[in-house]
């Protein structure tokens, strides 16, 4: 699967905004996917800390790269961003852009802070997406850089939303709270997978100020430095007696990478900023990251032994050149 974000609205805009689909992604046959996943939506559109903006002249790029120089930043290994759900809102999305990838299995990210507007949110995707038409919605309730304790919603979101959806329901878990018992709550409540796992809270500061990097101060750390972060709480998951199926993600690139997480008790791999994102000048190479993306699915789709998936677990899985 493809995570939440990185992909946009699941189709490519001609804007010159740069926080959309990753460059590295229009090179890729996305029908392929299990799922592609939506940047978070919510009720309203929101610029959260960069903005919505499409009408950009080229006399005001630098402008907006300093924008978004303060929402993403690289670091050792990884990415720390704090866009702050940045998005068009429900509305603007189930109208302009979901008929347009109808050919894709999508999975709706969805955003709130109440329960009201998860509910408004599910009525909104069961009104305009028919049952079946959508691998899931996913409910993310873990975000760093939107400022909200969602421990305060959590069990409302689960009791009122969740039953009301047409469609399964996933959670994103965060690192950086009670995973377990979110996760047994989800169970409960008929969720019907977990996302394992959101980006972990992080902080970047001026080495000669000390000023915060990014507007909001602390962002989310994502890419390779969290890989053995995701891993063990996949691992945690599942030695707790965690049986719903997990969808896991954070640093996967590889076939190596999907191996891991499998044996760590994953039932599906999800590829986030470790695959989709690069600096601009690394964009030019989009082509050649994305013949990386399309040999992974090559990998995943073709090998009659089925070594990725959960019931491989129980005997040794070959090497990529074994597969081949």
């Amino acid at each position: 699967m493809t995570s939440s974000s990185l992909l946009g609205y699941g189709v490519s805009d001609a804007a010159l905004v740069p926080y959309g689909m990753s460059p590295i992604s229009r090179f890729v046959p996305l029908h392929r996917f299990g799922a592609v996943t939506t940047r978070t939506l919510t009720v309203e559109p929101r610029d959260g800390h960069f903005t919505n903006r499409v009408d950009w002249s080229p006399a005001e790029v630098p402008d907006l790269l300093r924008r978004y120089a303060r929402v993403l930043r690289p670091t050792s290994s990884g990415w720390v961003n704090a866009f702050g759900w940045c998005n068009i809102g429900i509305e603007a999305y189930l109208r302009d852009y979901y008929p347009r990838t109808r050919d894709q299995r999508t999975i709706i990210s969805l955003g709130g802070f109440s329960a009201e507007e998860f509910v408004n949110l599910v009525d909104a995707v069961n009104k305009a997406v028919p049952a079946g038409d959508i691998a899931a919605v996913e409910f993310n309730v873990s975000c760093h850089n939107v400022n909200f304790d969602f421990s305060a919603i959590l069990d409302a979101v689960l009791a009122d939303a969740v039953p009301r959806s047409n469609h399964p329901v996933i959670l994103k878990l965060s690192p950086d709270v009670d995973y377990l018992d979110n996760a047994r709550r989800a169970a409960a409540a008929g969720v019907s997978a977990l996302t394992a796992i959101n980006t972990v809270k992080a902080l970047r500061l001026n080495p000669r100020t000390g000023e915060p990097l990014l507007s909001n101060r602390y962002g989310g750390l994502s890419g390779r430095a969290i890989k053995p972060i995701g891993l063990r709480v996949v691992a945690e998951l599942r030695d707790a007696g965690v049986t719903l199926p997990i969808i896991a993600t954070g640093g996967i690139r590889t076939a190596d990478d999907c191996r891991e997480y499998f044996w760590a008790g994953a039932d599906a791999v999800s590829l986030g900023s470790a695959t989709w994102l690069r600096s601009y000048p690394g964009y030019a190479l989009a082509p050649l990251y994305a013949t990386r993306v399309r040999r992974l699915l090559r990998v995943m789709e073709h090998n009659p032994e089925q070594p990725f998936s959960s019931v491989a677990l129980r005997s040794p899985v070959p090497s990529e050149s074994q597969i081949r």
